[in-house]
C-alpha cells in the first residue's frame, strides 16, 4: 500500500491487526464494491495529493520475460554486443511515445497466474497513484452489494464489469467523476520511459491509465460529504441506454446546499466542459452526511445533526412539472419524510446526530447520536418477523411519532456513560430577572450551566457509521447486512455481524426475550473491537470501514466467534486491518487459546513482524508422594515419639531403651514432616505405584479422616450433612 506494501501484524488476544504505515496524511478510505477481474478487493483513500488505489489480494502478476534478461542485456551492452539486441529494447520503449504523440493511449495487456495463492493475509498485488495536484477530501463509492465482476456483469450492469466509477471532491472546491479500469495496471505500464521523463505524464486526466475525469462545477465552497449511485436506462424515459451516474454534495455555501449532478456513462467521456447541476437545494442547515437508498436510487438521506434526519427524492418533484424542461429528471425534488430524534435532558435541544445509514437494504435506518444511543427506525415496516403471535401482537412496525419519530429498537454503546452525565433536575421554574441568591438557587443555576456545558460538548463528539451487504447465497431472497460504528475514539468501535438477526434479537429482549446488548450468539450481538491501541500506535480513530471476505456468506457467519468480514480502521497516517478471532470464525471472541498458534508465515520464510501473544495459560500443578513408609504408620510413629517424650524413656521407668524404633532426642523440634530426612532415599526408590493406595495415603498423612469425623460429631442441626462413600 503505497510506501509500505508489507503490513505490520500484530496478534492479540481478540484479533489480528494488519498495519499500513503511509508517508501522507490519509483524509478518505472507501472500499469498492466490485472485485476486479483478477479477484482483488480494492481500496480507494484519498490524501494530500489526490487518491491512491490499492489492489489486495487475487492473483499475482505473472513474471515478466523481458524482466528476466534485463541484466544480460545490460551486462552485454556495458562490454560492447552487438547493437540487435539493443535495438529491440529500444523499439519496445519507443512504441509507447509515438502512440501518445498521435493521441492514443496506451494499451495495457497484463497477465496474472491461473491460481490464487492461498495465504492467511491478502497481499497488496499492485497500487497507483493519481496526482490531482491537490488534496482529496472525500470519496464516493456506489452502494452495491459486495460481489465480483463476473456478477455485476450479469445483473445488466456490463460497463461496472470493466470500469470502476467512483467521486472525489478536492479542497479546491472540485469535484469529479473518475472512471477507471477495474484490472490493476502492469509492472511494465508503471515502468514506462515516458513517465520518468516527465513529472506530469501520469497526472490524473491524462489518460495514461486508461481514466477520465469529469469535472462538476456549481459550488464555491468544497464538498463535506459526497455520495453516488448508479440510475439503470430502464428507470427513465431516455433514448439513450447508457446508463447514468447520480452524484449529490453537500457543501456551507450560505447556509448550506446541496448539489446533485447527472452524468451519463459512456465509452468516450469528454471533460473539456464543467457539468452543472440539474438540481440545487438551499438548506436552513448544513449537513453531517448524505447516503443514496441501494435499493430505491432516487431517495437521497440527508442527515442534519441539531435537526432531523430527512429523506430527499429528486426523481419526485415537488411542484408541477414544466412542459419546457429538459432531461431524465425535475428540476426540483421533493422532501419525503423528516425522522426526529429524542431530546436531551433537562434541556429543549435535540441530541445531535453523529451519522444515520441505510440498513435493511434501504427499508429502515440507522441512527448514532452523540451521547452514545443507537437507533432503528423501521420506515416501511421491515422489521424481523417473530415467531410468535403474542410477542408480535405487542410491536408495531413502521414510522410513528410527529415531532418525536421513535425508534423501532433502541440502546446504548457499552462505555459510553461518560457522555450523559447530565444533571437530572429541572430547570428554576422562578419568573422574573432577578432571584435572591439562596442555595436552591445556587444549585438550580449550577444544574442549568452543568447542563448547558454537557449538551456543547455532545456537540464535538465525533463518530460515524459503516454498513456493507454481505455476499448473495444461492436460494435465499433478503441477505443480511454487516455494520460498523465508532463513537469518540478508537475506545468505542463496535460491529455488528447480522444486522437483521440483531434487530431480530433486540426486539425479543424488548418483548421479555432477556437477550443482552453485548451477550447472546455472535450474529445477534454487538461486537467491540478491543485493543486498537496496538495497531494505530498512538494516532486517534478518524473513520471505519469494512471490507468484504468472498470467501464467507451470510450463511457462513459463526456462532461462537469470528466475523464475516474484516475491519478498517482509519488513522491520521495509518490504515489497520482488524481481522477479529484469534484464529479465525469458529473460535470463541475474547478467549485465549493457546494450545495451538496458527502460523502466519511459512517455517522456511522469514519474517520481521511483531507477534502479540496473551497471557499464557497456568500449567496443572503436580504432586509427588515422598513418602517410603507404609500406609498408616505415620500416626503410629507420631504417637510413640509423643510418649517417649513425656516418659523420658519411651518405656515409663526413666531407663532408656536402645531397642525402640524412634530413638529422638527430647529437644527435638516437633515442627515439619517425618519424611523430610529421608527426601534423597525417596528420591531414588523405584517401587511399583500402580499397587499402592495413594488416595489413603494422602488421607492418612494429612489426617483428613480424622477432621472429617470430627466435623461429623460436632455439627448442630439444620445443616445439610454430606456422606462420603468407603471403599
Amino acid at each position: 500500500m503505497g510506501p509500505a506494501a508489507t503490513p505490520r501484524i500484530r496478534r492479540t488476544a481478540q484479533n489480528t491487526q494488519f498495519t499500513y504505515n503511509l508517508s501522507r496524511r490519509v483524509n478518505d478510505v472507501q472500499t469498492y464494491p466490485v472485485q476486479s477481474p483478477q479477484g482483488a478487493t480494492i481500496l480507494i483513500y484519498g490524501h494530500d495529493n489526490g487518491v491512491t488505489l490499492v489492489w489486495r489480494g487475487g492473483r499475482r502478476f505473472k513474471a515478466s520475460k523481458e524482466t528476466s534478461k534485463q541484466p544480460t542485456n545490460h551486462k552485454e551492452q556495458r562490454n560492447g554486443a552487438s547493437e540487435d539486441s539493443v535495438m529491440i529494447i529500444d523499439s519496445d520503449d519507443d512504441e509507447p511515445p509515438a502512440k501518445s504523440q498521435t493521441g492514443q493511449s496506451f494499451v495495457d495487456k497484463p497477465e496474472f497466474e491461473d491460481t490464487i495463492e492461498r495465504n492467511p493475509y491478502p497481499e497488496t498485488i499492485q497500487t497507483l497513484d493519481l496526482a490531482f495536484g491537490t488534496a482529496v477530501l472525500k470519496v464516493a463509492v456506489m452502494p452495491l452489494i459486495p460481489c465480483s465482476s463476473a456478477e455485476v456483469a450479469s445483473n445488466g450492469e456490463p460497463i461496472l464489469a470493466e470500469k470502476m466509477v467512483f467521486a472525489v471532491s478536492c479542497a479546491t472546491n472540485d469535484a469529479y467523476l473518475v472512471t477507471l479500469p477495474l484490472t490493476p495496471p502492469s509492472p511494465q505500464s508503471k515502468a514506462r520511459p515516458e513517465l520518468r521523463a516527465d513529472l506530469l505524464a501520469g497526472q490524473a486526466g491524462s489518460g495514461s491509465w486508461g481514466e477520465s475525469l469529469t469535472l462538476l462545477g456549481g459550488q464555491t465552497k468544497h464538498s463535506d460529504g459526497l455520495a453516488i449511485t448508479l440510475i439503470a436506462p430502464r428507470s427513465i424515459e431516455s433514448s439513450s441506454k447508457a446508463p447514468r451516474v447520480v452524484v449529490a454534495a453537500f457543501s456551507r455555501q450560505a447556509s448550506g446546499v446541496l448539489h446533485l449532478w447527472d452524468i451519463a456513462l459512456e465509452d468516450k467521456m469528454s471533460s473539456q466542459r464543467p457539468i452543472e447541476p440539474f438540481q440545487s437545494e438551499f438548506l436552513p442547515a448544513p449537513l453531517t452526511s448524505i447516503s443514496f437508498n441501494p435499493t430505491n436510487a432516487s431517495q437521497l438521506l440527508a442527515v442534519s445533526s441539531p435537526h432531523a434526519v430527512r429523506i430527499y427524492d429528486f426523481a419526485q418533484p415537488s411542484l408541477p412539472p414544466d412542459l419546457d424542461a429538459r432531461g431524465p429528471f425535475p428540476a426540483q425534488g421533493s422532501w419525503l419524510l423528516s425522522l426526529y430524534q429524542p431530546f436531551a435532558k433537562i434541556s429543549s435541544s435535540r441530541k445531535p446526530i453523529l451519522d444515520a445509514a441505510w440498513i435493511a437494504h434501504g427499508r429502515a435506518v440507522f441512527a448514532l447520536l452523540a451521547d452514545g444511543m443507537w437507533g432503528i427506525w423501521d420506515i416501511e415496516g421491515a422489521k424481523p418477523l417473530q415467531s410468535g403471535a403474542a410477542i408480535s401482537s405487542k410491536l408495531k412496525s413502521g414510522v410513528q411519532g410527529a415531532a418525536l419519530t421513535a425508534f423501532s429498537v433502541s440502546g446504548y454503546v457499552e462505555g459510553t456513560g461518560a457522555l450523559r452525565t447530565i444533571a437530572t433536575q429541572q430547570k428554576d421554574k422562578h419568573a422574573g430577572d432577578f432571584a435572591p441568591m439562596t442555595p436552591h438557587t445556587r444549585k438550580q443555576a449550577a444544574t442549568s450551566l452543568n447542563a448547558a456545558t454537557s449538551l456543547d460538548r455532545l456537540f464535538a463528539v465525533r463518530g460515524g457509521i459503516k454498513v456493507i451487504g454481505l455476499p448473495s447465497t444461492p436460494g435465499k431472497a433478503l441477505q443480511d447486512e454487516s455494520l460498523a460504528l465508532w463513537i469518540g475514539g478508537l475506545e468505542h468501535v463496535c460491529v455488528i455481524p447480522g444486522v437483521l438477526r440483531f434487530w431480530d434479537s433486540q426486539l425479543r429482549r424488548g418483548s421479555g426475550g432477556g437477550v443482552n446488548l453485548f451477550s447472546g450468539a455472535q450474529p445477534t450481538r454487538m461486537v467491540k473491537l478491543v485493543d486498537l491501541t496496538t495497531g494505530l500506535l498512538g494516532e486517534r480513530c478518524c473513520g471505519v470501514g469494512l471490507i468484504p471476505d468472498a470467501c464467507k456468506n451470510d450463511d457462513d457467519i459463526p456462532d461462537d466467534g469470528g466475523l464475516p468480514v474484516d475491519v478498517l480502521i482509519r488513522g491520521e497516517s495509518r490504515i489497520v486491518i482488524v481481522r477479529e478471532g484469534e484464529d479465525g470464525p469458529g473460535r470463541k471472541i475474547g478467549d485465549v487459546v493457546a494450545s495451538r498458534r496458527k502460523r502466519l508465515f511459512s517455517r522456511n520464510e522469514k519474517s520481521e513482524a511483531i507477534i502479540v501473544h496473551g497471557k499464557q495459560d497456568r500449567p496443572a500443578s503436580l504432586s509427588f508422594n515422598l513418602s517410603t513408609v507404609k500406609p498408616g504408620t505415620l500416626r503410629q510413629k507420631q504417637a510413640a515419639r509423643d510418649e517417649y517424650e513425656g516418659n523420658g524413656n519411651g518405656n515409663g521407668n526413666g531407663a532408656t531403651d536402645k531397642s525402640d524404633d524412634v530413638p529422638t532426642p527430647a529437644n527435638r523440634s516437633r515442627a515439619g514432616f517425618g519424611f523430610a530426612d529421608t527426601l534423597s532415599a525417596a528420591a531414588d526408590v523405584t517401587s511399583d505405584f500402580t499397587t499402592r493406595n495413594v488416595e489413603a495415603e494422602m488421607l492418612d498423612i494429612m489426617e483428613i479422616d480424622q477432621a472429617l469425623n470430627n466435623m461429623e460429631d460436632d455439627r448442630g442441626s439444620g445443616r445439610k450433612k454430606v456422606f462420603f462413600e468407603e471403599d
